[in-house]
């Protein structure tokens, strides 16, 4: 099975932003605490959708979209921020979502408030 691995600059830690095995694309958790210039973004609406978008671009990268995306796992900092997740969640999936698991936990940074990571299934791409 051929493998490829996606990185990018600034990633903390040992690992790959995504990795493409065969035909699936798994995606690492996307945190969304800071903007694209690195300023701060608080509340759990703007870090949700700074989370889709930056899985947006390893999508892109991989030859996908979000309507590749099979399976998610959403991790939140507090499970009154469920609904809110969710309003910002829903405009990023068409009408078939995917799998979804939402867990409430710490996270690594105090500024976090939501991680959210990604399986995509890409036959022939």
């Amino acid at each position: 099975m051929s493998k490829k691995y996606f990185s990018a600059p600034g990633a903390q830690g040992p690992y790959s932003l995504a990795v493409r095995a065969g035909d699936y694309l798994y995606i690492s958790g996307q945190i969304g605490h800071t903007d694209i210039e690195g300023k701060p973004l608080a509340g759990v609406e703007a870090q949700t959708k700074r989370c889709l978008e930056k899985m947006s671009e390893l999508l892109k990268e991989a030859g996908a979209s979000f309507d590749d995306v099979v399976k998610t796992t959403v991790f939140l900092k507090s499970q009154e921020d469920f609904a809110k997740m969710n309003s910002v969640y829903t405009t990023f999936f068409s009408a078939a979502k995917p799998a979804r698991s939402t867990v409430i936990a710490g996270m690594v940074f105090p500024e976090i408030v939501v991680e959210i990571e990604a399986v995509a299934y890409l036959p022939g791409v």
